[in-house]
């Protein structure tokens, strides 16, 4: 598959992909086609392990084609909850991984005219199961740390812009997002975020 740099994944994903058994990693497409679940496959021995996290010509064939700029680790203790999170009009696409610990990884299509406007994908990421999430630029990204504490890595496609940021409130009814803890541990400005509904600068279908 070519990478245009204007359209690297969603209708793309029907498109003939590299039979599974020759690649290093599983690609599990989600309930939201655009988000993929990558599973990366281990080799291991008496000694240790090694994994591929990344390279550019297998991810490419899968969608995930911009070059990444800008990687992030953070560490989180637990019921800590970070998002929902996305940039507009400075998009960012989002390949996530935990390096330690395990935590509950959120997608939410936030695209205005999306077919799947506000539906979302929910995955649990951990350092036993190794996963990764790909969180296509226009989704809203969060996650709650379920273990003691969770090194949660990002790999960005677009620098971190503050004043591109925007802020979904983390419970929003619309979403509906099953988190399993009604009190997390959230920033002041996470727990002040808006609605869905209320935000009037959201990404739009088609143009990111």
């Amino acid at each position: 598959m070519a990478c245009d740099n204007q359209i690297c994944y969603g209708e793309e994903l029907s498109l003939p992909r590299p039979p599974p058994c020759a690649l290093p990693m599983n690609i599990i497409v989600a309930d939201l086609p655009e988000v993929l679940i990558i599973e990366p496959k281990l080799f291991g021995d008496p000694r240790g392990f090694l994994l591929e996290t990344y390279q550019v010509a297998r991810y490419t064939d899968y969608g995930v084609c911009r070059p990444f700029v800008q990687d992030n680790l953070s560490r989180s203790d637990r019921g800590v909850l970070r998002g929902l999170h996305l940039q507009n009009p400075r998009t960012q696409g989002k390949l996530v991984s935990v390096m330690r610990g395990r935590v509950i990884d959120v997608s939410v299509d936030v695209r205005l005219g999306s077919p799947n406007f506000g539906r979302h994908v929910a995955v649990e990421l951990s350092e036993e199961n190794r996963r990764q999430l790909w969180v296509p630029r226009g989704f809203a990204h969060g996650f709650l740390v379920l273990s003691e504490t969770a090194d949660f890595l990002y790999k960005c496609d677009e620098l971190y812009s503050p004043k591109d940021e925007i802020v979904v409130r983390w419970n929003d009814p619309a979403i509906g997002i099953a988190w399993g803890m009604e009190n997390p541990f959230l920033s002041a400005r996470d727990a002040a975020a808006p609605l869905l509904s209320e935000i009037t600068n959201l990404p739009v279908y088609g143009q990111v």
